[in-house]
């Protein structure tokens, strides 16, 4: 059921709100779109995804940088998908229906479910994301290093010694995990090309050889699912989830030439999964100046089944009862369609002066 309250926020940097007050916005600003770590949350932003990709970016083509992590890795090679449209529903379909375990599954269960669900979708495009002509893909993973280290079997022990690094401070996390970031194309987005915060950073060109290891790592969550062991071309190794760093992906955008479109399931920026757990660990500063966020309003969200987006704890609460489960999300990701409605109302009405608000003031 369609709510009668706005299902959608614009929140913007202030050199992204004087632009939209001053000259709206228009597929040719768009330099960059970011796609967060979030499990079954990113499903409930697949309508605005095919609306942003099947008709509203094509209709003004240029180079754009497209950066996932975990699920938003997986949203943004769809989008590069020669029929996104197609591509954002197969996500759906199968991320709901391929999960479907024993009663306790073990991490290798979940492993081999998840990926035989992203063999499955991206058989179909990886040909396409590794050769868009505009849409330059980037998929973020984690490697372990000090405690996590390639030699090591000890990841429970690791991950506590990184989890207490990171209370510290997220530089300190930086001892435990490099960020790897696999780019489409010969180069990458211009601020990975130097260092910009604590982490190592490895550029590794995506081949067919590990595109299917690289989408399948970005999404393993630490003590859930195994880590991938040894992509090619990177250093060895245990790959995980590249939302450990890159949980919001906190990035420097405003190097870029151009405004970043930031699709998100929430109104906060979280810089790090573990980061989640930290009420005053928020994204702010100049990095943000240039973004634009589109994401659901508390409204809509309250409206959702149980109050909330779809989340992993859907999983436990409903058991091997993966009817109830499917059932919830499908009304969640019905009522989403506004988001997709409400913001091509926006571009044909040219609202973007009257209903864009400042980003920061929305993370303090």
């Amino acid at each position: 059921m369609r709510s009668s309250s706005p299902a959608l926020q614009i929140l913007a940097g202030p050199k992204a709100l004087q632009h939209l007050r001053e000259k709206g916005l228009s597929p040719a600003n768009i330099a960059c779109i970011p796609a967060a770590a979030g499990g079954p949350k990113g499903l409930l932003l697949c309508a605005l995804d095919k609306y942003l990709f099947g008709s509203w970016l094509p209709s003004q083509p240029r180079s754009r940088s497209l950066i996932g992590a975990s699920i938003g890795a997986w949203r943004m090679a769809c989008a590069c998908a020669s029929n996104p449209v197609k591509a954002f529903d197969d996500l759906v379909q199968l991320y709901m229906q391929e999960q479907r375990y024993s009663a306790t599954p073990s991490k290798l269960e979940i492993s081999r479910v998840m990926r035989k669900l992203l063999s499955q979708l991206m058989h179909p495009l990886r040909e396409a994301a590794l050769n868009h002509s505009q849409h330059h893909l980037h998929i973020l993973v984690n490697r372990g290093v000090g405690a996590l280290h390639p030699g090591t079997q000890r990841h429970k022990a690791g991950f506590v010694r990184a989890s207490m690094a990171n209370l510290r401070g997220r530089h300190y996390l930086a001892q435990h995990m490099e960020r790897i970031v696999f780019h489409q194309g010969q180069t990458s987005a211009l601020f990975f090309n130097q260092m910009f915060d604590a982490f190592t950073t490895h550029r590794v060109p995506l081949t067919a050889d590990n595109f299917d290891d690289a989408l399948v790592a970005s999404g393993s969550i630490p003590l859930v699912m195994e880590a991938v062991r040894d992509i090619q071309g990177t250093p060895p190794g245990w790959y995980w989830d590249g939302g450990i760093i890159d949980y919001h992906l906190h990035l420097p955008y405003e190097k870029l030439d151009g405004l970043t479109l930031y699709p998100h399931f929430s109104d906060r920026i979280v810089p790090g999964w573990l980061d989640k757990f930290l009420a005053w660990r928020k994204a702010r500063g100049s990095w943000l100046d240039t973004l634009v966020l589109l994401c659901p309003s508390k409204e809509f969200i309250k409206n959702l089944p149980n109050g909330k987006i779809p989340d992993r704890k859907d999983f436990n609460r409903h058991g091997n009862n993966w009817q109830a489960r499917e059932m919830e999300w499908k009304k969640s990701l019905s009522a989403a369609r506004q988001l997709a409605d409400e913001f091509h109302e926006i571009i044909e009405k040219n609202h973007w002066a009257a209903l864009a608000k400042p980003l920061h003031s929305s993370l303090m």
